[in-house]
């Protein structure tokens, strides 16, 4: 990963955290829960593509379906904040 792609992933996770954290303040469950998830979505991202970069295929690959698991759960949960 190239020093800025390391930047701007730790700028998108370090953001996602303090929404989440505000949104715990302000005791909007639904929006911290949407944060928390997109953080996962994009920290198991970053996580998979420096071990396929490293040679762990198998780790990668493993980090690679936590990703897209949390991206369905991210947009399940904006769909109940739609919704409801």
């Amino acid at each position: 990963m190239k020093k800025y792609e390391k930047a701007i992933s730790l700028v998108l996770v370090a953001a996602l955290s303090l929404s989440a954290l505000f949104f715990i303040i302000k005791q909007n469950m639904d929006a911290a829960i949407l944060s928390m998830t997109l953080m996962f979505t994009l920290t198991n991202f970053f996580r998979s593509r420096t071990f396929k970069e490293k040679g762990h295929d198998k780790e990668a690959n493993w980090m690679r379906k936590m990703s897209i698991i949390f991206a369905v759960l991210s947009v399940l949960v904006a769909i109940v904040m739609l919704n409801g």
